[in-house]
């Protein structure tokens, strides 16, 4: 069990999941590795929460504060939420049982842009790290930490913990080897930082492992356990429209020189949505395509295996159990063609806007100016969080935002007079497209937006209702930069919240 560990210090470490666990005490700050679902650590949470389950029996205080990259999985998040044992959370999540102590108001949660969060740890914003708990796929003879699916803020959770668990999962292919690109050069702090020298989303920067102090090594757990491997919904016939919506726009742009026959990198967010526009692009003329993006789902490996993607940059996997498994068996085949990276450079705001990335988001809902909301339910209730998204809405040379013009069968409305929750202002939306067709808001006025999202991107059942709040709009205000009338901007949610369905 213990032969992908060749450094013999670390080796020495091997140690029980519980044993780890219970060097762990109440009130602790632990960063964990894990970004959608991969390369989390899988025995350690588990072991941990029985302890936080025990106190809690014997009428004890014990609460862990929990900084990742972005999401884990059940066996995580999950496990940990569901014995009350998180205190505070940062700055991504998408378990619906961590979800609901949100909610609730049990555990705190601050939903934090993917790229900062690691400049927040080491500027100290949330007190001293006291743990890192990081999965890796082995440990080099040198020390050196092969990282798994994931890298996400790995680096600084094992620069600035003060003492580090490390998790050994055989189930992560050894081929791992090779894929990771962990660039170091970016810890200088202000006024001494440096350019990041990354001009191509293939260029390697970096060094293929992370870097641990062994001192600070207090256990060394063997795993064999796969990552959350959710499989993705078949493409449906909105997110089929959606692709061909996509695709037509991009052909456009091409026709208008706008952008080159291969586009500019793409990134896509996470979701069946993101990734049945992925999907689309293997039908599509286009190819020599590159993605510089925080996650390769199902869709970005098809198309690098179909020859229509050359090469792919990330920080981690989010794949279905079938392409996992794909992935795992042909992991050396993916050298030079994949890149996983640190959050803080796959997200990084002035590599995104250098490069020109086209950002394919989803959303919860727009509205009629183009403002978007991708975190939060009519208001106050959480779903998830920002994620990576700001990060490239914000920084693209194109940001595009995609779902369907309807959910729940037709009582909820994408398209609102005022979003409940802002997250994407009008400034950084470029195109919101549904099934409906295509909004390009570019060069257009809040005023001039209205037409084009009402006609182009809302359900037919709600036109009627978004035309007559834009005209008692225009009434109210006398025709202002804006117009809203405030006594009924929200009166969708306000339907939705008192009778089930946003319609009249």
């Amino acid at each position: 069990m213990t032969e992908r560990i060749a450094h013999p210090a670390l080796r020495a470490l091997v140690a029980d999941a519980a044993d780890a666990a219970a060097l762990i005490g109440d009130g602790d700050k632990i960063g964990i590795s894990g970004f959608t679902g991969s390369g989390y650590p899988k025995a350690v949470p588990g072991a941990l929460a029985e302890r936080i389950a025990a106190a809690h029996e014997r009428g004890e205080r014990f609460q862990v504060s929990l900084f990742s990259g972005a999401s884990t999985a059940p066996d995580c998040d999950g496990v940990l939420a569901d014995c009350d044992g998180v205190a505070f959370r940062a700055p991504y999540q998408s378990d619906p049982q961590l979800r609901a102590k949100i909610n609730d108001g049990s555990a705190m949660y601050a939903d934090i842009h993917l790229s900062s969060l690691d400049d927040q740890i080491v500027r100290g914003f949330f007190g001293e790290l006291d743990w890192a708990i990081v999965e890796v796929s082995g440990v080099s003879a040198d020390g050196g930490l092969i990282p798994s699916t994931s890298v996400g803020n790995n680096r600084t959770f094992l620069d600035h913990a003060k003492r580090v668990i490390i998790e050994v999962n055989e189930w992560q292919s050894v081929d791992l080897r090779g894929l990771h690109d962990i660039y170091y050069g970016i810890d200088a702090q202000p006024p001494n930082r440096a350019p990041i020298p990354l001009l191509h989303a293939g260029d390697i920067i970096g060094q293929p492992t992370l870097n641990v102090d062994p001192a600070k090594v207090a256990a060394v757990v063997m795993t064999d356990q796969h990552d959350r491997n959710a499989p993705f919904k078949a493409p449906d016939a909105d997110s089929v429209a959606i692709a061909a919506h996509l695709l037509d726009f991009f052909d456009n742009e091409v026709k208008q020189g706008r952008l080159p026959a291969n586009l500019l990198p793409l990134q896509s967010g996470v979701g069946n949505i993101a990734n049945a526009v992925m999907v689309g692009l293997l039908d599509s003329r286009l190819t020599d395509l590159t993605s510089f993006t925080e996650v390769i789902q199902d869709g970005l490996l098809d198309l690098i295996d179909a020859g229509k993607l050359s090469f792919a940059s990330a920080t981690a996997f989010s794949l279905s159990p079938d392409h996992a498994l794909r992935f795992n068996e042909h992991a050396a085949d993916y050298r030079g063609r994949i890149v996983l990276r640190p959050q803080d450079v796959s997200n990084h705001p002035e590599v995104i806007r250098r490069l020109g990335v086209i950002a394919i988001n989803g959303m919860i809902e727009a509205d009629i100016y183009g403002n978007v909301n991708s975190s939060q339910i009519c208001g106050p209730r959480m779903q998830n969080g920002i994620g990576g998204s700001g990060d490239f809405a914000r920084n693209g040379s194109l940001s595009c935002f995609v779902s369907p013009s309807t959910a729940k069968g037709g009582a909820i409305s994408a398209i609102v007079p005022m979003v409940s929750h802002v997250d994407h202002t009008e400034h950084d939306v470029s195109v919101v497209i549904t099934e409906q067709g295509v909004a390009d808001l570019r060069g257009l006025a809040p005023r001039q937006r209205v037409d084009r999202i009402i006609d182009h991107c809302a359900h037919p059942d709600y036109r009627p209702l978004l035309r007559d709040y834009y005209e008692r709009a225009l009434r109210v205000t006398k025709g202002m930069q804006t117009p809203h009338d405030l006594s009924q901007a929200l009166s969708f949610h306000q339907r939705f919240v008192d009778t089930g369905s946003m319609q009249a």
